[in-house]
């Protein structure tokens, strides 16, 4: 951490309202992006896709659960792991409350991960969470998506994030958005790596603390479950 920049409160006032004209600069090309991102052709996609959830075996278009619109936030949990990703699990922590806002908006949300269903849900009872959670098991949904690598595509590189990489894993992680039209699914829209990083809140929030992400090197090594930090120290005494 380097040492912070002093001044009075003049000098404060005027950096923060030059700042506010780059924050608001930003905020209208996110609002151009949004309606880019909206504009991308749907896609219908015609393999079946099933999946295991608390409800029994579910299509895709059942995953939709009666409404228009699904998100899928691509967890990472390898079927052979017997924990959840603890960077996926940060993400979760800080969407899991927001499922009754966007039921009302017509889009569900749901995490699918290739662990047997089993291991995930008593994964989320761990967690505290309510999200509703699919296995992709061993089908295609995961690697037609860009989440989940064969062992020669670790080896040769593949295509993650939209680009040819050869730093891969098993699972990585991603979101991905679906539209569901006189029943067919189609997919309209897909993020990875940084590009849901304005999805997850604890960075959003870290990015206003006075210190920032302050990481260190490589990314998220301080990252845990929200169960297993060390506790808090105690208040210095005044």
């Amino acid at each position: 951490m380097t040492e912070p920049r002093t001044g009075t409160r003049a000098e404060w006032l005027a950096a923060r309202r030059e700042l506010l004209e780059r924050e608001k600069e930003l905020t209208r090309r996110s609002d151009e992006l949004a309606r880019e991102r909206a504009a991308l052709p749907w896609v219908a996609l015609d393999k079946p896709y099933t999946f295991e959830t608390a409800e029994g075996t579910r299509t895709l278009a059942e995953l939709f659960d009666g409404r228009s619109q699904l998100l899928v936030y691509h967890f990472m949990f390898a079927p052979e792991w017997d924990e959840g990703c603890p960077s996926c699990s940060s993400f979760t922590d800080g969407i899991d409350g927001t499922a009754a806002h966007l039921n009302a908006h017509d889009v569900t949300l749901t995490l699918v991960s290739r662990a047997p269903v089993e291991k995930l849900l008593g994964y989320r009872e761990r967690m505290g969470w309510s999200l509703p959670w699919a296995s992709s098991g061993d089908g295609d949904f995961n690697f037609d998506f860009g989440v989940s690598f064969t062992d020669e595509q670790q080896r040769e590189g593949a295509e993650y994030n939209f680009r040819h990489t050869t730093s891969l894993y098993t699972d990585l992680p991603g979101t991905s958005a679906f539209a569901l039209r006189d029943g067919v699914v189609h997919h309209t829209y897909s993020c990875y790596a940084r590009g849901g990083d304005v999805l997850w809140t604890q960075y959003q929030l870290l990015d206003r603390a006075p210190v920032g992400r302050n990481e260190g090197s490589p990314p998220d090594p301080w990252i845990r479950r929200h169960d297993q930090y060390d506790p808090a120290p105690a208040a210095a005494s005044a």
